[in-house]
């Protein structure tokens, strides 16, 4: 699963999802590309979830980027645990996902193909995704 290698900090405030995505919103390396619609916190166990779904689709043809990278740590305290004594450990990590984001992009496969395997991969993510095309 992706997560970083080391940070500086372990632990990170939620922050807010307001707003539209900052970068990565046109297709910069494949031909056909999945949009994110709406914003999340996307872990990296679906992402993983839908990397596996698409590469199984195009059955090991074209070339797949994944464009969005899971670096915030979410902590969660232990169940059933008394308010108070600090903040709770690291437990998973998870890709800050805004509108317009570009999260993956193929190339190399028919378009069919394409739209059918970011459909797929679109299932297995908490968003509502888009195809788009390169202009």
């Amino acid at each position: 699963m992706l997560m970083p290698k080391r940070v500086k900090y372990r632990k990170q405030q939620r922050g807010r999802r307001c707003g539209l995505s900052k970068g990565a919103t046109k297709i910069d390396f494949g031909e056909y590309g999945m949009k994110a619609m709406e914003a999340a916190w996307v872990t990296a166990r679906q992402i993983e979830a839908a990397r596996v779904a698409l590469t199984r689709c195009l059955k090991r043809g074209g070339k797949v980027w994944i464009r969005v990278f899971p670096d915030k740590p979410v902590t969660k305290k232990a169940a059933e645990t008394r308010m108070g004594k600090g903040k709770g450990a690291p437990e998973f990590w998870v890709a800050v996902v805004k509108p317009g984001r570009v999260m993956f992009e193929i190339e190399g496969v028919t378009e069919d193909l394409a739209r059918e395997a970011i459909r797929l991969a679109g299932h297995k993510l908490p968003i509502e995704t888009k195809f788009v095309k390169r202009v």
